[in-house]
């Protein structure tokens, strides 16, 4: 019994022991993984925030032998470790092929391990299990973890734990994305507010002062200077907090030189910030800060279609010195507002300054070793005007022309009444004698036998009255005949004048009554207007400004819009003497007849005529009305 309870107490005292131990165990892995924790939300970069992802992935994984995080610029690469597991491991190139795989098929793997990737006798015994970073369709890495084999089942949850433990990462960059995207808006508010106070001004010393007094303020500056490429040297033309200065005084000289280097670098120079390796020269602005007590120094220079036309200097204590957002600002704001003050300052400029620098820029271009394009464009109207000038031609005054017949007759009403019938209509071709309208005669027909009624019946009692001897009802009776026979003189006339015949052979010209058949018409209305086919007169529209160099006799030739490929040889044959105005020009009616008979002509056929004068330079047939109008407006205006 002794010996039973003594091995009953040693075991016991060895379950206590064990379980002491467990308990340790057990708090120490929770004390460790409460550190990762803790390191994980306060990751202040990306290394170590993957770093302890990695560890407490593989933690809640279990039985994890290594795992990678590659990270790189998103969608390029390279891509590169940048987290393993255990920590400080070297030997993982077996993960990489897996994880290449995975970023090139942007899904997620799960594959056997090769025989000697993990290490010899265990790489039957591994899979690895990978999963692309991928954050708004684009890539930024992926993560590979190598486990033990498991079941199909386990090793579907570890993709899928890993899956879900990928947000983290996603979750980070998404967080960068955003970060650097409000950063982005927040540095174009801030410089659009900036070239505001430059569009706000139309002169060019108000809209400079403005920009670096803004920028003084908005970056606390002691001090902000701005200035130009003049003559090949750049020139202060604004200076923060001073309305004047002078620039032969040594600090203007100094901050010239400074902006120099910035301007023929085409660089933006930080002093005494600079990159420790670059290439980028600032001699003068260390020879600024020693001579004048300048701080932290920065000069960004200005370009406007790619050529550089100038620089802003800012300048702070040294112990504010310019950070990178500082810069990126104002290099935001030199972009932008150095088109715009350029062009107010070459507005602002004298308007003989400005046609002098347009010339000598386009002589330097001309002259220069470029520019072939522009010296075969300056040759060629060289040798155009050089043309113009020597060359002869052949002046000839245009002007609209419209064909008239001599002869025009009209066929009016005779008297008011209703058309009956018209035959004919413009453009028909008649016959002297032929039927042009007839009118309703059955009107005057009743008026007629009305008259001849009364006649009879004044006859009649005419020649009662005769034979009863009453003279004053004879010669009331005789008086009311006459009357009654004028009526019906009348009425005869009207009646043998209800046909309208055309006068002579010719073509109408105007008219047609066709469409309104029983319509009413007023005594002494045109109803037709007829034109021989045999004569005609051609009438040239000259404008007042061309008309002293016409003469009669003179040739010319005329294009018909019904027969614009047939040229008609014409002659001068009168010049009226007075203009006349129509569509706001005044222009000389220039007869003339044609040289040749053309039996297709028409009366009131248009074209466009030209009347031969001589031959004159081609310079001053192309300008001479330009030159006319240009001496006679030069003129009106002199005193």
């Amino acid at each position: 019994m002794d010996s039973q309870t003594e091995v009953e107490r040693q075991a016991l005292r060895r379950d206590a022991e064990a379980q002491v131990v467990a308990e340790s165990v057990q708090s120490v892995e929770q004390e460790q993984e409460q550190r990762l924790w803790t390191a994980f939300a306060d990751a202040a970069t990306v290394e170590t925030f993957c770093q302890t992802w990695l560890a407490l992935q593989c933690g809640m994984t279990g039985g994890v032998r290594a795992g990678l995080i590659l990270l790189g610029p998103p969608d390029r690469g390279p891509f590169r470790p940048m987290a393993t597991w255990p920590a400080g491991r070297r030997n993982l190139k077996h993960l990489t092929k897996t994880a290449e795989r995975t970023l090139s098929e942007r899904r997620g793997l799960l594959v056997k391990a090769e025989a000697d990737a993990a290490g010899g006798e265990q790489a039957n015994d591994c899979y690895e299990v990978s999963y692309p970073i991928e954050v708004r369709g684009v890539l930024h890495g992926a993560t590979v973890l190598e486990v033990p084999t498991r079941s199909d089942a386990k090793l579907k949850a570890t993709m899928r734990r890993l899956h879900w433990g990928a947000a983290w990462l996603e979750l980070l960059f998404l967080r960068e994305a955003v970060t650097a995207e409000q950063e982005t808006r927040e540095r174009i508010q801030a410089a659009l507010d900036l070239v505001a106070t430059v569009v706000g001004h139309d002169r060019f010393y108000s809209s400079a002062m403005a920009l670096v007094t803004a920028l003084a303020t908005k970056l606390q500056c002691d001090r902000v200077s701005l200035g130009f490429v003049t003559r090949g040297r750049t020139r202060v033309f604004a200076v923060s907090h001073s309305a004047e200065f002078k620039q032969h005084t040594n600090l203007i000289r100094s901050i010239s030189e400074a902006m120099d280097e910035a301007v023929d670098q085409r660089e933006t120079i930080v002093y005494p910030n600079g990159s420790a390796g670059s290439a980028v020269v600032s001699r003068a602005h260390a020879e600024l800060a020693r001579q004048h007590g300048a701080g932290a120094v920065c000069s960004i220079p200005l370009e406007a279609l790619g050529v550089p036309i100038g620089a802003v200097m800012l300048e702070r204590p040294i112990e504010r010195p310019f950070d990178s957002k500082a810069i990126e600002l104002c290099q935001a704001v030199a972009a932008l507002a150095g088109p715009i003050l350029d062009t107010h300052r070459r507005d602002d400029r004298w308007l003989l300054t400005k046609a002098v620098d347009s010339v000598n820029s386009y002589l330097v271009s001309l002259f220069g070793p470029r520019h072939v394009a522009l010296k075969l464009v300056t040759a060629a109207v060289v040798g155009l005007l050089l043309f113009c000038v020597l060359a002869k031609g052949d002046y000839r005054v245009s002007a609209k022309t419209v064909l008239e017949p001599i002869v025009q007759r009209a066929a009016a009403a005779p008297f008011n009444g209703y058309i009956r019938e018209a035959p004919v209509r413009a453009g028909d071709l008649v016959q002297a004698g032929q039927v042009l309208c007839t009118l309703d005669d059955r009107e005057l027909r009743l008026e007629r036998l009305k008259s001849l009624s009364k006649f009879e019946e004044y006859q009649k009692e005419y020649h009662k009255a005769m034979a009863e001897r009453e003279a004053a009802k004879v010669e009331i009776l005789t008086a009311q005949m006459h009357q009654a026979q004028a009526e019906i003189a009348l009425l005869d006339d009207q009646l043998a004048h209800t046909k309208v015949l055309a006068p002579f052979d010719g073509i109408v010209v105007t008219g047609d009554l066709s469409q309104q058949l029983g319509a009413p018409i007023e005594k002494g209305k045109v109803l037709f207007e007829i034109a021989p086919l045999d004569s005609y007169r051609l009438v040239i529209e000259v404008d007042e400004r061309d008309i002293a160099d016409v003469v009669v006799g003179q040739k010319g030739s005329l294009m018909l819009s019904a027969f614009p490929s047939e040229v008609i040889d014409v002659t001068v044959e009168m010049i009226t003497p007075v203009s006349t105005a129509k569509e706001g020009r005044n222009f000389f009616r220039v007869e003339a007849r044609f040289d040749q008979p053309h039996d297709r002509l028409r009366p009131g056929m248009e074209g466009a005529g030209k009347i031969d004068i001589d031959r004159r330079s081609v310079m001053w047939i192309w300008t001479h009305q330009i030159v006319d109008w240009l001496r006679l407006a030069v003129w009106s205006w002199l005193p």
